[in-house]
């Protein structure tokens, strides 16, 4: 638990100054993380076999070129998601020891447009307005933590045991009702009081399921890879994709929501 905290503690001196100096900085960041996410999902050894140095490579190029592109609104640029489609297929064809067969392709292509299109997005929100990526966040975070505590305290009923043992149904709900008044109360008096109370609820309510969905769909990843933590580069918390789960969900979540309702201009 000390290490635990101390290492939250320093993520947090960290995240700070990187929020507030934002730019290219902050971009610059969500490529490293992305880079570092990606090198997690090549040590997954029980969901695909090892790959040629030149493949692993060249989806990382891919990566990050789709992290770092830009369109005019939300939304990676189509010219990113073709070269990466067609660069990272073409390879295949020519396997002769089936080291990087069609099967590994295709496991290799959706990692890299999942963590392409969630880290792109993640920073297009931020330069659009940071306080709403901070919106995301305190859905994330508060959902996560109030679940934990409310299942600790009252929760006797299991979610979904055979993907993640120690989630409980009161859990689920304590975590979802906190994460979502939470956030709509910092949306409406930091963000803009314009919103429609109502709507604005119901998009929290709805995100932080997601990010409830988005903590279960990762832990499923792990446990059929027979393992605890997707790595262990941040003591006590595991690895990248461990702390950007649910953050994950959300942010694709949100999207979605705000295209459809047309939230924002």
């Amino acid at each position: 638990m000390k290490q635990r905290i101390i290492s939250a503690i320093v993520l947090i001196a960290i995240a700070i100054p990187l929020f507030l100096i934002g730019g290219m900085v902050f971009k610059a960041s969500m490529a490293l993380l992305a880079t570092l996410a990606y090198k997690e999902t090549l040590g997954l050894k029980k969901s695909h076999q090892p790959y040629p140095t030149y493949v692993m490579v060249l989806g990382l190029l891919c990566l990050e070129l789709i992290v770092l592109g830009k369109s005019a609104d939300f939304g990676v640029t189509f010219l990113a998601i073709s070269l990466s489609v067609l660069a990272l297929a073409i390879p295949s064809i020519f396997d002769k020891k089936a080291r990087y067969t069609t099967k590994e392709y295709f496991y290799l292509l959706g990692f890299i447009l999942f963590l392409g299109i969630f880290f792109n997005l993640t920073t297009t929100i931020y330069l659009e307005n940071k306080w709403v990526l901070l919106y995301l966040l305190i859905v994330a975070c508060v959902t996560d933590s109030l679940a934990f505590i409310t299942g600790k305290l009252i929760g006797k009923h299991k979610l979904i045991p055979e993907v993640s043992p120690g989630k409980t149904i009161e859990g689920s709900l304590g975590g979802t009702i906190a994460g979502a008044a939470i956030s709509s109360i910092f949306y409406y008096n930091v963000i803009t009081p314009e919103i429609n109370i109502f709507l604005l609820i119901c998009m929290s309510l709805v995100l932080s399921v997601l990010g409830q969905l988005g903590d279960l769909f990762f832990s499923k990843i792990k446990r059929e890879n027979e393992i605890k933590d997707f790595s262990n580069i941040i003591p006590g918390h595991g690895g990248i994709l461990d702390r950007f789960d649910s953050l994950s969900f959300i942010v694709l979540g949100y999207i979605i929501i705000v295209s459809i309702l047309n939230i924002i201009k």
